[in-house]
């Protein structure tokens, strides 16, 4: 899959930030055909720019925005949300016209807007796991971000797993909760499993491949399903079986209700960072 524009064959798309969602973004990118050549990467800490230059030869790689940059077609905001206004500030003169997509946790569209004297913004919430290919991502558009823009954006986005859009933007604190914190609750319950295995007798190494692999397994079944998880669920737990211990165990400790209370903490920090830092 070659991204492409009406303007050009590929679009020049500049990173400012060049994290973890920035290189997984950026080898999606080139995996998929994107040249080097039309990407480039605004990255303050000389440290990580040797880490890129190494990584992704051919990117190129600047310590700050300024008028010697390309031109930019697409900007993508991959910067802390406290980092993000003093970033925006110093690099929205040198990105004219640019489409902006932003994967910062909180910041709205409105500060975007304030910051960068456009609307064509879309937010993104990605995870983890597309390091390797299998994120989630939430996206929301602003009406100023056409057709022509969410088509480039999902193009972009799925170079890096798959994407659901959200209607209102509101939404995206939920998608933050669930989906964009969601792999750390993964490894929590896989680190739960392995530590359990291991007091059963099982060496560290196996009870965390058992884990894993049930994990996988389990979230392949459920995406290939037509049935809801209380069904799978049901089907896997008999009556008086060993599943049924477990499962009656973990009732009696309310750890559903734990973990809902806990995405909804998720949710309201994901709130308070957008009036934290967007202002």
């Amino acid at each position: 899959m070659n991204i492409r524009t009406p303007s050009s064959d590929f679009p020049l798309i500049t990173f400012v930030g060049g994290g973890n969602m920035a290189s997984a973004i950026i080898g999606g990118l080139l995996h998929e055909g994107h040249p080097a050549s039309a990407l480039q990467v605004i990255e303050p800490w000389e440290e990580q720019r040797t880490r890129l230059s190494a990584q992704f030869p051919g990117v190129d790689l600047l310590a700050a925005a300024s008028a010697d940059m390309k031109p930019s077609d697409m900007v993508i905001w991959a910067v802390k949300p406290q980092t993000f206004r003093e970033a925006a500030l110093a690099t929205a003169a040198h990105v004219p016209g640019a489409l902006h997509l932003s994967v910062a946790a909180g910041i709205t569209t409105d500060s975007m807007t304030a910051w960068l004297g456009s609307g064509r913004i879309v937010r993104a919430m990605p995870n983890t796991p597309a390091l390797v290919g299998m994120g989630m991502t939430g996206l929301f558009a602003r009406d100023d971000a056409g057709d022509d823009d969410r088509a480039l954006v999902e193009q972009v986005v799925r170079t890096t797993g798959e994407l659901a859009w959200v209607p209102v933007e509101h939404d995206l604190d939920a998608v933050t909760a669930l989906s964009g914190s969601g792999p750390a609750y993964v490894f929590y319950f896989l680190e739960a499993m392995r530590d359990a295995g291991e007091s059963m007798g099982l060496s560290p190494e196996l009870a965390l491949q058992l884990a894993t692999g049930t994990f996988i397994g389990a979230a392949t079944l459920a995406q290939r399903s037509d049935d809801p998880p209380q069904i799978l669920r049901e089907r896997v737990t008999s009556k008086g079986g060993t599943t049924h211990a477990a499962i009656t165990t973990l009732q009696a400790a309310k750890v559903k209700e734990s973990f809902e209370m806990a995405l909804e903490a998720a949710r309201r920090r994901a709130e308070e960072l957008g009036r934290e830092y967007g202002r």
